[in-house]
């Protein structure tokens, strides 16, 4: 799974069918996969946001 949102968060567009095949195989169902995508997905955004926006910089 860590590898996975490793990738998500590097390069997505490198997610192939094999990195939902290892999570199936540990034991990861569609839904399992879809709410771990989103959830990196949204923070990986909301950094984005901060970090553009200055926040939590020092002035």
């Amino acid at each position: 799974m860590l590898e996975y949102v490793e990738q998500i968060t590097k390069d997505a567009t490198r997610i192939s069918p094999a990195f939902h095949e290892r999570l199936r195989a540990v034991g990861f169902d569609d839904r399992g996969i879809l709410q771990i995508t989103l959830i990196a997905s949204w923070f990986n955004y909301i950094n984005r946001v901060a970090d553009a926006l200055g926040v939590g910089r020092d002035a």
